[in-house]
């Protein structure tokens, strides 16, 4: 859509309540530059294949991976360096205890449920797996529910996928899956274990020892917006610092370590390492720079 050349503009917005969206939503920060109008679906990750499929939302978050794809196969949108959510992700990788043991570094050979390959979570998981226990996921079988975000894109040969109807935590609890990688709440339920011993301990190890936290979700909006009116996308970061600057408190930070960071440089380390664990797993057919994730506007955003 054309965006005014000047004056103030409203933009159709799929953003989640975390702590760092939390006084944007309510209003407490503002702008007489920029009018958001909520339209994502409850559950934003939902919109992020209407997204990068349909040029559905002006603006919004997206899972970094899923930016990265949309990066390599040119969809229109631009990236800011604000970081909405971002998390440890040892606990997301359980296993069904009844089919017996299993350590970290015994998952080579085995079946293992996720959403779908691509999904951010599953790509730090891996990555981690590898780097900390020596994994070579391309030796354990993915058994997927959805295809990826992007059209473009199709899973490796060590991917396949589960009849439709299919439901990954089901499956996992009752036994049809070694393990599985889970993004959202996970089941309490006895038959089902973390595989990462003291996975929240283990996240912040690895967090401390990398000087990161994992990052998931970031801040992007339309290319043809950050085109035509840098004025917009300058403000809407100020917005996002104001809103982060009232939901998270200094002493979040643990270790010195910014639990969702702003800027190039405060997420060059996570996203070199994203970058990376993309291109190992076949997500991503190059690798690529830091640098080129931004445009000129964004890329100097602090």
């Amino acid at each position: 859509m054309p965006y005014p050349a000047s004056g103030p503009v409203t933009l159709d917005t799929n953003l989640a309540d975390y702590p760092v969206t939390r006084a944007l939503k309510a209003g407490a920060v503002t702008s007489g530059l920029v009018n958001f109008n909520f339209t994502g679906p409850k559950v934003a990750n939902q919109g992020f294949k209407p997204m990068v499929r349909e040029g559905k939302f002006d603006a919004g978050e997206l899972a970094i991976v899923t930016f990265l794809q949309a990066k390599i196969y040119g969809k229109p949108l631009t990236l800011l360096p604000a970081v909405v959510m971002a998390r440890g992700q040892h606990h997301t990788i359980q296993y069904n205890v009844a089919r017996g043991p299993l350590a970290p570094g015994d998952i080579e050979g085995k079946h293992f449920g996720t959403r779908s390959y691509s999904v951010t979570t599953g790509v730090w998981v891996r990555g981690i797996l590898k780097d900390a226990y020596g994994v070579d996921s391309g030796k354990v079988t993915w058994c997927t529910a959805d295809d990826g975000h992007l059209a473009e894109y199709k899973d490796p040969d060590n991917c396949v996928r589960l009849p439709a109807g299919s439901n990954v935590e089901t499956m996992l609890v009752n036994g049809e899956l070694d393990g599985a990688i889970l993004g959202g709440e996970l089941p309490d339920e006895p038959r089902v274990k973390p595989l990462i011993p003291d996975p929240h301990k283990a996240a912040e190890a690895w967090s401390k020892k990398n000087g990161m936290v994992p990052i998931n979700h970031l801040f992007v909006v339309r290319s043809e917006l950050a085109q035509t009116r840098p004025d917009v996308v300058r403000d809407i970061f100020r917005l996002l610092k104001e809103s982060k600057a009232q939901g998270v408190p200094p002493e979040s930070m643990k270790d010195g370590i910014d639990p969702v960071p702003f800027g190039v440089e405060n997420n060059r380390k996570a996203l070199e390492t994203i970058i990376r664990y993309s291109y190992e797993q076949q997500i991503i057919p190059r690798m690529m720079s830091v640098d080129e994730l931004f445009d000129d506007v964004t890329r100097e955003l602090v």
